[in-house]
């Protein structure tokens, strides 16, 4: 008896009580990201005979988005930058969802040029496509690095790609009939700002990381303008937030920040779970025939950033890549 008086305070003491409501948290929160208005489980979408382009499809959420497509029956064309960590996820892939419909590609979504050559290549394989994942994203590098091109690297991977690769397939999207496309972009949108000199490595200051949060809301601005492009078409074009998921897009960061991720791991969302807001948009029957929407991560359509929703700006920035990519050069 003497020894359950220290031993209890040690146990229930004020530390003991923080640590447990912190937990509590972390689970009430682990809960609430986990959960989602729409259930994949009782989707009936049959994916047989469609064509799908994920890019960034070698892990995180673009593995586990291919997955469930190929699944479903169609043939995935997983468009990634690195050829071996591509082989070795279609073949996972290929193991886990008993599916041969898998093809690799090889793309660089920072560089024009590789973007050029894949869509090229891409387009005498497939001439039809139903439906295009633009998933690939970088965050971390530090801010003002050019490509070859010239190009900022993190807004030519995260804007300036899916913008050219996306205008490249139109003719495909269109041929098919009814497609769709997905831009994954980032609640993260709503922090930056549209500033058309940053595609260049010039333009406005940039706080800590908000290249990454400015690329975003580019790619969100984007949708809604190809959207109104597409108006009549067939093709139909959105943009969603996954949520905080732990993946390895942290990796261009130091050590440091990659620990502290790690470290609140437990209140974020693994790929699997972040995938299903990507896939709502791409499976969703009762999403036909929306578009230019942007989705929160509860899979709702939500108003994106204020710069987004203005035609002008929107149109602007428009006009300005396709000059960038020289697509007003193309016959």
């Amino acid at each position: 008896m003497l020894l359950w008086a220290p031993l209890s305070t040690l146990v229930w003491g004020p530390s003991t009580v923080f640590l447990i409501l912190i937990l509590l948290l972390g689970l009430c929160v682990r809960i609430w990201q986990r959960s989602h208005p729409w259930d994949l489980q009782h989707c009936s979408t049959d994916l047989t005979g469609k064509i799908a382009v994920v890019t960034g499809a070698n892990s995180g959420i673009g593995k586990v988005v291919s997955q469930e497509l190929a699944r479903r029956g169609a043939r995935v064309i997983l468009a990634c930058r690195n050829r071996e960590r591509g082989q070795q996820a279609l073949a996972e892939i290929q193991e886990t969802s008993s599916s041969n419909h898998l093809l690799l590609g090889e793309v660089d979504l920072s560089s024009l040029a590789s973007i050029r050559s894949f869509a090229q290549w891409l387009l005498q394989e497939e001439p039809k496509i139903h439906l295009l994942v633009n998933n690939a994203g970088v965050c971390g590098i530090p801010q003002k690095t050019l490509t070859p091109e010239g190009l900022d690297v993190t807004f030519a991977t995260n804007y300036v790609g899916p913008f050219l690769l996306t205008n490249l397939l139109r003719g495909a999207l269109q041929r098919a009939g009814s497609a769709r496309v997905v831009n994954v972009s980032s609640f993260r949108q709503a922090c930056g700002y549209i500033d058309e000199e940053h595609l260049t490595g010039a333009g406005g200051p940039l706080a800590w990381n908000q290249n990454y949060d400015c690329s975003k809301l580019l790619l969100t601005s984007f949708t809604g303008e190809l959207a109104r492009r597409l108006q009549g078409t067939g093709v139909t074009v959105n943009s969603v937030d996954p949520g905080v998921v732990y993946t390895n897009i942290m990796r261009n960061f130091s050590w440091v920040y990659r620990f502290l991720f790690w470290l609140v791991s437990f209140f974020t969302k693994d790929p699997k779970h972040g995938a299903i807001p990507v896939l709502y948009l791409g499976l969703a029957q009762e999403l036909d025939g929306i578009s230019g929407k942007y989705f929160s991560n509860s899979c709702v359509i939500t108003l994106p950033a204020k710069p987004a929703q203005d035609p002008r700006v929107v149109q602007s920035l428009w006009n300005a890549t396709v000059r960038l990519t020289n697509l007003d050069k193309m016959d």
